[in-house]
């Protein structure tokens, strides 16, 4: 019998090409010719804007509170931060008096707050609506004042980013449940119920936000009494609140469409009337399915509020568009716009960013 030998093989590292920084390229940039070349076109890309913008906004910027003159001398080619300086609370907080500016800086602090708190998973029950309506009764009565000493301030002196966050979040929240009704109904099988929802669904996304907004603020008072008048934020709310129903019902309804049908099925089978199979089985996993829709619906609409200038109302851009309008600062546009443009970019990509996590943690079960 012959005895077999073993051979032992040593262990090696593996290529270096294949892991570390360099797999990571090799896989992601470099992968084919095509990619290379892509990757190639962007870098050189990169590096013909970037230097440019970093020499405008730091090396040759102007900096700290100082008159506008500074900025216009000869040969001045930098940013000119002194106007962010002398303009930035009329940039965030719009027309609101100076000297009660400290109530929408609370009422913003108050909102991100309550954002971030509906957004730990462990506080996700019957409470947080609650802990919502106290907060939004505290920010309504920091923004108006009239009681506890607060001196009143009139809804068309709010402005800036209290508006933006106020008509955006407030719309949305008012506008997801009835924009799940609505595709409920719409996939109703009573005929009239379908009917109402669709007609209600196809008019409003058949027309621009500007028109509904239009509507709102120059129709609704014409079908009031005389003595009922309805200030022109309320109405600009309302306006938004419809037309975001109407896009939140088509995306819960495709979620709704894409459950297999023998979800229904067993349902049935268990012996769940209607609203428990909605609520406890339909609805859940149809509302899972649409994450991703529903959140780009809502950085949609957060930035949509900017057309509210249209009607008088100063959101965020239009309190920046009202800060360059000073013939002190007349010409530089760039500034204002840039720091506008930071702040959407920060809540939409912290909205982008956690619907992304939430996506992760609620589809841990259906994986493959």
């Amino acid at each position: 019998m012959t005895q077999q030998t073993e051979i032992v093989v040593p262990s090696q590292r593996p290529p270096v090409m294949s892991t570390g920084i360099f797999g990571w390229l090799r896989a992601n940039l470099f992968s084919t010719w095509y990619n290379a070349l892509l990757t190639i076109l962007i870098v050189y890309f990169l590096a013909r804007i970037i230097p440019p913008i970093i020499e405008w906004a730091f090396i040759n910027a102007h900096w700290g509170r100082q008159p506008s003159d500074v900025c216009r001398g000869e040969g001045l080619s930098g940013a000119c931060w002194p106007l962010i300086a002398d303009k930035w609370r009329l940039m965030i907080f719009g027309l609101y008096p100076y000297a009660e500016q400290w109530r929408p800086a609370l009422a913003v602090a108050l909102c991100v707050a309550l954002l971030v708190f509906s957004g730990l998973r462990r506080f996700w029950n019957r409470k947080l609506f609650v802990v919502w309506a106290i907060g939004l009764i505290v920010m309504y009565t920091l923004m108006r004042g009239g009681i506890l000493g607060l001196t009143p301030v009139p809804v068309e002196n709010w402005g800036g980013l209290p508006l933006t966050l106020g008509l955006s979040v407030i719309g949305l929240a008012l506008a997801f449940p009835v924009g799940i009704v609505l595709a409920l109904g719409r996939r109703s099988d009573l005929p009239a119920i379908r009917m109402i929802c669709v007609i209600y669904i196809e008019l409003i996304r058949g027309v621009p936000l500007i028109t509904v907004l239009f509507m709102a603020s120059l129709l609704v008072p014409l079908f009031l009494p005389q003595d009922l008048t309805i200030n022109k934020l309320l109405r600009a709310q309302i306006g938004f609140t419809m037309f975001a129903a109407a896009y939140l019902a088509e995306v819960v309804r495709g979620g709704l469409q894409a459950i297999p049908k023998g979800q229904y099925e067993a349902a049935d089978s268990l012996g769940l009337s209607y609203w428990q199979k909605i609520r406890l089985i339909v609805l859940p996993q149809a509302l899972r399915i649409s994450i991703p829709p529903l959140v780009n619906t809502f950085i949609g609409f957060f930035k949509d509020t900017s057309l509210v200038i249209i009607i008088g109302l100063y959101d965020l851009l239009g309190a920046a568009k009202l800060a360059v309008t000073d013939a002190a600062w007349r010409g530089f546009y760039k500034e204002p716009y840039l720091v506008v443009a930071l702040i959407y970019f920060a809540f939409c990509f912290s909205m982008s960013r956690y619907s992304q996590a939430l996506e992760k943690r609620v589809n841990v079960g259906t994986r493959r």
